[in-house]
């Protein structure tokens, strides 16, 4: 009896999963779907940029100078973890002075720095936008603007989608730049590896495709952060608590496409 019983709820519970896993995977895809034409009705508008430069440089502002400080904070503590960890890995290597700078250049350029970067501003800058656009959406600001004929995929999106673009690799620059002196800070405080012998390294073996690949994997970061967070914006729903988990969702689905697009690019560039 307890046996039958037993059967019927694990059979009633596998169609549940089933279920919740079919509804999971249709929303997964019909995301991807209206993300990509809300890409394509961003692409439609681009004929206004110069016409909108003032909004765009507004949110290259937002995501770019403010972002600024904290960026430096995290590339001066990733590069100074890197270099202790490089230090570790090269205990018994005959020359590490030799080694340093370049092993923990090359994974700040081609890695850590686009990485923890986009990690940083999917926390700041696609939560901010899901908050901001997700707010209009359930106080209707969203529907006024259509009333006036003003769209709101070229006055919302496209800015922040372009800012996303081009300020991403600026800050990675930055990031790159930070992170390489807090490694050779802590090269030349905890394993006498002189400055000079430091960026002769440098020098030597990390090469303009290294430098060249972050930068490229930036502006995949950049532009799908500022496409999840609009995406996610725009579809907001339920008032204040809707709000809420449009933040968060943003967040998630942003730092997921930083990593996939991470793989992606990593794969191509290395063919």
């Amino acid at each position: 009896m307890f046996g039958y019983i037993r059967n019927i709820i694990l059979t009633i519970g596998s169609y549940t999963l089933l279920d919740k896993l079919g509804k999971k995977t249709i929303s997964f895809f019909t995301g991807l779907g209206e993300s990509a034409i809300l890409v394509f009705q961003a692409a439609r508008n681009l004929r206004y940029v110069f016409k909108d430069r003032h909004l765009i440089v507004e949110q290259m502002n937002l995501v770019g100078v403010n972002s600024l400080p904290l960026v430096c904070v995290t590339a001066i503590f990733a590069g100074m973890t890197s270099a202790v960890q490089a230090g570790y890995q090269l205990q018994g290597v005959a020359s590490p002075n030799l080694l340093l700078g370049s092993a923990t250049s090359r994974a700040i350029t081609t890695e850590l720095g686009p990485v923890l970067t986009g990690l940083v501003l999917s926390g700041r800058f696609a939560a901010s936008i899901a908050a901001e656009i997700g707010t209009m959406k359930v106080t209707e600001q969203i529907d006024a603007l259509e009333m006036l004929a003003i769209n709101p995929i070229r006055y919302l999106a496209l800015p922040r989608i372009l800012a996303g673009l081009l300020m991403m690799p600026v800050l990675i620059i930055f990031t790159d730049i930070v992170a390489i002196c807090g490694s050779m800070f802590i090269g030349f405080t905890t394993m006498d590896v002189s400055p000079q012998a430091f960026l002769s390294s440098v020098q030597k073996f990390m090469t303009m495709t290294d430098l060249f690949s972050g930068l490229i994997k930036a502006v995949f970061f950049g532009a799908s952060t500022a496409i999840v967070g609009c995406f996610v914006g725009f579809a907001t729903e339920g008032g204040a608590e809707g709000v809420g988990m449009a933040t968060i969702k943003a967040f998630v689905l942003s730092s997921a496409a930083i990593l996939v697009n991470d793989y992606l690019v990593a794969s191509v560039l290395l063919l």
